[in-house]
């Protein structure tokens, strides 16, 4: 008897126990959440979807003085542990495919090693030298004379045209307009605009590319997720005007396939490719510091 009577005492007590700190921790609930409930809400803020339009590359970079320098080496390395390609197995003696294999080993032999470009020929024609130029050799064996390769230089850079998209085409060129901010006042920036409600980033970038540029792009939005955003520093009196809101400008990268852009004329007045060294003199300094990370130095 005594022995079930100090079961149940014990039972009883470690009831007790492990109902007392519940009651405790319901308390600490319920203050954190009356506390959470007496919290202000969070300001207003306001969204833009910006686009950075890229051009990219039409043309090779030039290679520079050590990279010309490299090549050049590894080519006559190359030409010296050449071993000699049997003519007589692939060409038929006195062909004009021996002939025109002939003329191109010699432009790549002094390509590789230097010297001047008169140089004899083996064979029955030993005593002939290559010194005409390419078109004429072609002519005279019949064939159709290539066109030169065009200028790596355009025309647009030398007028300075800033609205071609065949300027700089080493350099990556990006679409900058000038337009209206959020104070009314007309600046360089990048194509941008508001959101509409439920409306996506990727889907206003878009949107506002096409109202502020015109239709005549076929532009690709690369992804849906911003790669910048910008904080618009604001006046305390711009503040009030927009009820105390702060304004986010988040840019979307983009690329242009074909077209060009052709402002609407009432908030864009003006366009132009630019590369990075020539946005920066054209927009403000908070604004540059945003964007110039995701900007391509070449």
């Amino acid at each position: 008897m005594l022995s079930r009577n100090a079961v149940s005492t014990c039972r009883h007590r470690s009831r007790a126990c492990l109902h007392a700190p519940s009651r405790s921790l319901a308390s600490v609930a319920s203050s954190s959440s009356s506390a959470a409930s007496s919290e202000p809400s969070t300001s207003k803020v306001v969204l833009h979807a910006a686009v950075i339009l890229n051009r990219s590359p039409i043309i090779t970079r030039t290679p520079t003085l050590f990279e010309r320098a490299y090549y050049a080496y590894q080519s006559r390395i190359r030409r010296a542990l050449f071993n000699p390609f049997p003519t007589d197995f692939y060409f038929k003696t006195g062909s004009l495919l021996e002939k025109k294999f002939a003329r191109e080993e010699k432009v790549r032999e002094r390509e590789a090693f230097g010297g001047p470009w008169t140089v004899k020929r083996q064979g029955p024609e030993s005593e002939d030298e290559v010194g005409t130029s390419t078109a004429d050799q072609a002519e005279s064996m019949g064939e159709e004379p290539m066109d030169p390769p065009a200028p790596r230089i355009h025309d647009s850079d030398r007028t300075g045209d800033v609205k071609s998209l065949d300027r700089m085409g080493e350099r990556n060129l990006y679409l900058l307009v000038r337009g209206k901010d959020h104070l009314g006042n007309e600046v360089w920036r990048f194509p941008q605009g508001g959101l509409h409600e439920g409306e996506h980033l990727h889907q206003a970038a878009l949107r506002d590319l096409t109202a502020e540029c015109g239709e005549n792009m076929d532009t690709w939005i690369v992804g849906k997720k911003p790669i910048a955003v910008h904080q618009a520093p604001l006046s305390e009196s711009v503040k009030k005007s927009l009820g105390g809101a702060e304004l986010y400008t988040f840019f979307l990268k983009a690329h242009i396939l074909a077209g060009q852009a052709r402002p609407n004329g009432t908030n864009v007045t003006d366009f132009a490719w630019l590369t990075k060294e020539e946005i920066e003199p054209r927009v403000d300094q908070a604004y540059w510091a945003s964007v110039k990370d995701i900007l391509s130095d070449f």
